[in-house]
């Protein structure tokens, strides 16, 4: 198969293009914030992967909407882990053309995955619903996924990592960084909401000079330095800033879209923290329409607005949903029920490299389920209304069949001619109904 991938996207500067596409691990992401990827795998491991199963170079295509479009054709030196430029060529952009197309041969069974394929498209386009997406599959069938909504999240703003987040490496690469030489300094500088007095108090805590330079610090200094940071209280909690939650409206315009459903109530969370890193929780649950009955709940489950297709069952959101007790909502295991969890973070605590599920984090485990408890709640007061209206519809159903009969037979045996009307006795009991509902 040849595989052609293309965005209207800032495009890629063309220095970093050979190493954004031909270098494992090699990433400009270094700053805090929220990113659909972080470590520069995705894209390559799928290239890496067509080299592998065909031996045949990639095509990528970039420009950042300025004056030239800079096409590299290119391999990936395995042993080395470096790209190989096979051909380079600089265009001219008349039409100021901004984006990206990758384009790359590859072994695959298509047909066998295509079930997959088309779900990964269909989630993604619900909590995108402001992105268009079309997708033509090798038999020639297009596939398009339209934007409901021109309105986009706020973007996330950068960072200093958190006090509480930083582990050993992190700390090391700051301080090969810094250019300040004492520690108050480096502290104020290099870390989220440290001010000059919660500095001061966390040196005096862990026994540390201020005018110490933080270059002279030893391995063993180091690691004392980032315990001594997660066992002080006084740091203030990571603002939310550096996330962009997609938000209730366009949660819900992208569950509409896709499900079509009867009813759907949507939550979002205030932000939380776990380990320093700041996270949002998004829920939704939907009833009816598109929905298909089955035996237990249909789940979607997102982390910074990427689908997550396997392993469900170890995930986090599985075992909140499986844990609570819904029959005090009144939904049954056979309603046609979906149930969509979104986690975005800078950070998202990721139980495996292979980023198919989250881990059960104690802080994340109860935003999950108190969103939940949330949007169940209001299930239950539409499916409480719905029961009403239909137990309504059934008796004013009862009189309008049997009312008519018993003026009737009333009329008989009281010896009159003329029947009462009973329509206007009617509309008064509809009418009664109706507002009761």
């Amino acid at each position: 198969y040849r595989l052609r991938v293309e965005d209207n996207g800032i495009g890629v500067p063309p220095r970093h293009i050979p190493s954004a596409f031909g270098q494992i691990l090699f990433g400009s992401k270094y700053k805090l914030k929220q990113q659909r990827g972080t470590f520069g795998l995705g894209g390559k491991m799928a290239i890496l992967y067509g080299q592998i199963t065909t031996h045949k170079p990639a095509c990528v295509i970039s420009s950042t909407g300025m004056s030239k479009i800079y096409k590299y054709k290119l391999m990936i030196d395995i042993q080395r882990n470096r790209p190989l430029i096979l051909d380079r060529k600089i265009m001219i952009n008349k039409k100021r053309w901004r984006g990206t197309i990758v384009e790359f041969s590859l072994e695959g069974d298509y047909f066998r995955a295509m079930p997959k394929i088309l779900e990964y498209f269909k989630q993604t386009a619900m909590v995108n619903p402001y992105a268009n997406l079309t997708f033509v599959d090798p038999k020639g069938r297009l596939y398009k996924f339209t934007r409901v909504t021109t309105e986009m999240p706020d973007p996330p703003k950068e960072t200093l990592p958190h006090p509480y987040g930083v582990d050993v490496e992190l700390l090391q690469r700051l301080i090969n960084a810094t250019p300040y030489r004492n520690m108050l300094e480096f502290l104020r500088y290099h870390f989220h909401r440290v001010g000059d007095k919660t500095a001061q108090k966390f040196l005096e805590f862990s026994n540390i000079r201020p005018s110490k330079n933080p270059k002279r610090l030893s391995h063993e200094e180091i690691v004392r330095l980032m315990h001594m940071l997660k066992k002080f209280k006084e740091f203030l909690p990571p603002d939310a800033s550096c996330l962009s939650p997609l938000g209730e409206n366009l949660l819900r315009a992208g569950i509409v879209k896709e499900l079509k459903p009867e009813f759907v109530a949507v939550h979002q969370r205030r932000p939380a923290t776990y380990a320093g890193h700041p996270f949002i929780v998004e829920v939704a649950i939907a009833y009816g329409g598109e929905i298909p009955k089955k035996e237990g709940f249909v789940i979607y489950r997102f982390a910074n607005r990427i689908p997550l297709l396997y392993d469900e069952a170890s995930d986090v959101s599985v075992r909140v949903i499986n844990s609570m007790n819904w029959r005090r909502y009144k939904v049954a295991p056979d309603m046609p029920i979906a149930i969509l969890v979104h986690i975005c973070s800078t950070k998202v605590p990721y139980k495996t490299v292979g980023k198919e599920f989250i881990a059960d984090r104690p802080e994340v485990r109860r935003e999950i389920a108190n969103g939940l408890r949330e949007v169940a709640r209001r299930l239950q007061r539409f499916l409480t209304r719905r029961e009403h209206v239909y137990r309504e519809k059934r008796r004013l159903g009862i009189f309008s069949k049997y009312l008519p009969k018993i003026a009737q037979f009333s009329t008989q045996l009281a010896g009159k001619e003329k029947t009462p009307d009973v329509k206007k006795l009617l509309r008064s009991v509809r009418r009664f109904g109706t507002e009761e509902t």
